[in-house]
């Protein structure tokens, strides 16, 4: 039996006194299992450590984490786990060392990050040194998103607001990250740029009525009438989110940016006299229809109106009855106004066009001929004036010869300018 001083005996009663629940030690690891560690703490008897109270993940594999020699700082549960064993935690000191590093966090603002763990309706969870900080969807972005799944297994930065360590309570806020970036970024773009100036941005969010461009460091809308020469329904059969687009900046009102792709140089109306002049042959789609008639896309921003008078030589209730939305059609211009940029079109005018029989070519007389009858005619003329010269005698014979002379000379003049105009237009035919 081997003996024990006293000094030997008071300094591990010192010892035990030192090793207590919750005390913080370091030891040396002197054996790793499948499920345990066990660590050389300087105390009578040595400490262990189970998987579980070593990490939360189930598939990790200590003897891959852990090796003999390692040094690990840990935190004591049970003195004495009724085995003679000091029953150890790792991760418990993991965790309340990141509650500390949380509520320093909170103190100085400082930004912090985090894969997310978890996505949920009500927000994410993100795992900060074993601790779940938890973001509500209202503080996840600058926006408004509805779905935020996302967001899975993603890093991302925030601040703590809220950290209560004694109701494992730790709430962050990733809105106030962005805001506080985007300002900075939104003062530096604004210092750049100006109207007409053409930019690249990313689709960031779609309305009912227009798209928000992310342009980098600020948004601009791009209302849904600026989305180009066309007209469209709704922004979502234009634009994607996350789409690349170019656009140009319409005005700048404040910290309020107007963007538009209406870019001049694609406006289609710029050859329209040429395009759509009376009685030119187009050919359009089938856009939309109203009991009045159908509005046909000759262009993207170039629209007709087809009178459903217009639509067939037939008489047809409405449209819809011949038309359908999208279908292709050919018709003639029969008015077209630069100054409202109306233009009406009619598929009966075309079809009477081509059933009409082509016009003959015109008739070549011969010199000769012509001559002739223009003798005929000449005498034909004469024989037409001789009633009005007999009755400009008679007139002379009973009127006064100044106030006579001018009546007769006009109906002269006017019978002989008949005849010949009669005499014409027997030539022609």
């Amino acid at each position: 039996m081997s003996e024990v001083s006293f000094e030997q005996l008071l300094n591990e009663e010192g010892s035990l006194n030192q090793i207590r629940t919750n005390a913080i030690v370091t030891g040396t690891v002197i054996g790793v299992k499948d499920n345990e560690i066990n660590l050389n703490i300087g105390y009578k008897a040595d400490g262990i450590i189970t998987k579980s109270e070593y990490t939360t993940d189930p598939s990790l594999d200590l003897k891959e984490a852990v090796h003999v020699g390692d040094e690990l700082r840990v935190k004591v549960l049970k003195v004495n786990d009724g085995e003679g064993q000091v029953l150890l935690s790792y991760r418990r000191l993991a965790v309340d060392r990141s509650y500390e590093i949380l509520q320093e966090s909170l103190e100085q603002g400082t930004v912090l990050s985090g894969k997310v763990s978890q996505v949920t309706t009500g927000g994410l969870s993100v795992m900060v040194g074993g601790v779940r900080v938890f973001i509500p969807a209202s503080m996840v972005s600058d926006y408004f998103e509805r779905d935020l799944s996302h967001y899975q297994d993603q890093e991302v930065e925030f601040v703590i607001t809220e950290c209560v360590p004694r109701k494992r309570r730790v709430i962050g806020n990733r809105k106030q990250v962005l805001q506080s970036r985007r300002e900075a970024a939104e003062e530096a773009l604004l210092s750049r740029i100006e109207e007409g100036m053409i930019l690249n941005g990313t689709v960031r969010s779609l309305t009912d009525f227009g798209a928000f461009i992310d342009l980098g460091g600020a948004d601009g809308l791009l209302h849904i009438s600026e989305m180009g020469w066309g007209r469209y329904e709704h922004p979502k059969k234009v634009f994607t989110v996350g789409q690349e687009v170019e656009v140009f900046v319409k005005s700048i009102k404040g910290k309020k940016i107007s963007l538009s792709m209406k870019f001049p140089d694609q406006n289609p109306w710029l050859n329209a006299d040429e395009k759509y002049a009376i009685g030119n042959v187009v050919k359009g789609t089938v856009a939309r229809m109203q009991d009045f008639g159908a509005f046909v896309q000759l262009a993207p921003g170039v629209d007709a109106l087809l009178h459903v008078s217009q639509i067939s030589p037939d008489r047809i209730e409405k449209p819809s009855d011949v038309l359908k939305i999208g279908q292709e059609i050919e018709a003639k211009v029969v008015e077209y106004d630069s100054d409202t940029k109306r233009i009406s079109i009619s598929i009966k005018a075309l079809e009477m066009d081509r059933e009409r029989p082509a016009e003959s070519a015109p008739i070549q007389i011969p010199e000769e001929v012509s001559a002739a009858v223009a003798r005929e005619e000449a005498v034909q003329t004469l024989a037409d004036a001789l009633p009005v010269l007999e009755e400009v005698e008679e007139t002379v014979e009973e009127n006064a010869e100044e106030a006579v002379m001018e009546a007769p000379k006009d109906a002269l003049v006017k019978a002989l300018a008949e005849a010949a105009e009669e005499s014409k237009e027997k030539n022609e035919e």
